[in-house]
């Protein structure tokens, strides 16, 4: 979040501008790694969404180009007219990632790794030939690299957990089988051919968006705003600089801020303010009071107040706290500001209120 001040304050023409668009994506990329290592050792509930993988592609490019080093030449080849998918970013560009550094180390002396995306239709005859793969509309993501390729005895077994032909040292096993249950999460499939000395190719078939190309136009311009309300907000963070963050940043989007640094402190600021407060957004785990068993006392005293539940713990720990629903008034740590302006608008349209939040104490 802090970096989304910086970038405000600074013109792109600065010259810093850029290296703080770099430091935020790669706080970003770091995110995605943690989520990805929830996601196979806890079973982290993925979040797809309707993308364009080619904007996704790209926007990862530059971060690809420092992961692989200057030995390794990168070569885009994205395709024209590509459907919609579903999946979820984060996990998505994780997959991309993991399979560019396993081509870069099958590549100790350089090479050329290639990204390549297309639209293709798979016919019955194609199908009963793979029979895995049912006929239909997908989107071909190919990532292919000259590197020393993968022994037969290996090529079997790549896809298994901690499953790995590098020292010790240098793998843990994970990356593959990560990036197999990803594909497979977000309904597609994948294949690997490879021969050694002659390099690797991935090809990861996802099924198409059933959505007109004009709604990613729509989605996309709606991720790049920031709405703005003028409802009344209790914030309840006991992270002093982010609670200062988010506050500075709810103030600038138009909204009254109230503020509390734990769920006591809380009630006494709630019980002090005679006008309404239209959302609660509050940290899960916190001394002394949790959020849900706060949410539990607030909603019972003040009837329609929205929740939104905010924390950087994996959602089984979240789970445990009590009924969060995380599909609607759950927002995981780290988030962008944008993201969080977006989510207190879908929370006040329609999230949880009295009702729902009081069943979550227990």
């Amino acid at each position: 979040m802090a970096t989304d001040f910086l970038l405000n304050a600074h013109k792109p023409t600065d010259p810093s501008f850029q290296d703080i668009i770099q430091i935020k994506q790669n706080a970003n990329r770091g995110a995605a790694l943690v989520r990805q290592l929830l996601a196979f050792s806890r079973k982290q509930t993925l979040r797809p969404q309707v993308l364009d993988l080619n904007e996704t592609l790209n926007d990862l490019t530059m971060l690809l180009r420092r992961l692989i080093g200057e030995t390794v030449t990168l070569i885009p080849a994205f395709g024209r007219d590509l459907w919609p998918v579903k999946a979820d970013i984060s996990q998505l560009e994780q997959v991309v990632v993991n399979l560019a550094v396993n081509a870069r180390d099958a590549m100790p002396d350089g090479g050329k790794l290639t990204i390549e995306t297309a639209a293709i239709k798979l016919d019955e005859a194609y199908a009963q030939k793979h029979a895995v793969i049912p006929a239909g509309d997908y989107v071909l993501l190919t990532v292919a690299d000259s590197g020393i390729g993968i022994a037969p005895q290996h090529l079997a077994h790549i896809f298994e957990p901690f499953y790995t032909t590098k020292e010790e040292s240098q793998g843990t096993g994970l990356g593959l089988a990560t990036v197999y249950g990803v594909v497979k999460q977000s309904g597609g499939f994948i294949w690997v051919y490879s021969e050694t000395g002659m390099g690797t190719t991935f090809k990861i078939y996802l099924p198409k968006m059933q959505t007109e190309r004009r709604e990613i136009s729509r989605v996309a311009a709606v991720e790049r705003c920031a709405p703005h309300g003028c409802e009344t907000i209790l914030l309840v963070e006991d992270d002093f600089a982010v609670r200062q963050s988010e506050k500075e940043f709810l103030i600038l989007s138009g909204y009254i801020v109230l503020e509390a640094s734990d769920g006591d402190d809380a009630l006494r600021v709630a019980g002090e303010f005679a006008g309404p407060i239209h959302i609660l957004i509050t940290d899960v785990v916190m001394p002394r009071m949790g959020g849900a068993k706060l949410a539990e006392q607030l909603c019972a005293l003040r009837s329609g107040l929205k929740v939104l539940f905010v924390s950087g713990y994996a959602e089984a720990t979240v789970l445990r706290q009590g009924g969060i629903d995380l599909s609607t008034s759950f927002l995981p740590k780290p988030f962008s500001l944008k993201t969080l302006a977006r989510k207190i608008r879908q929370v006040i349209k329609t999230g949880s209120s009295s009702k729902a939040a009081s069943a979550s104490g227990n």
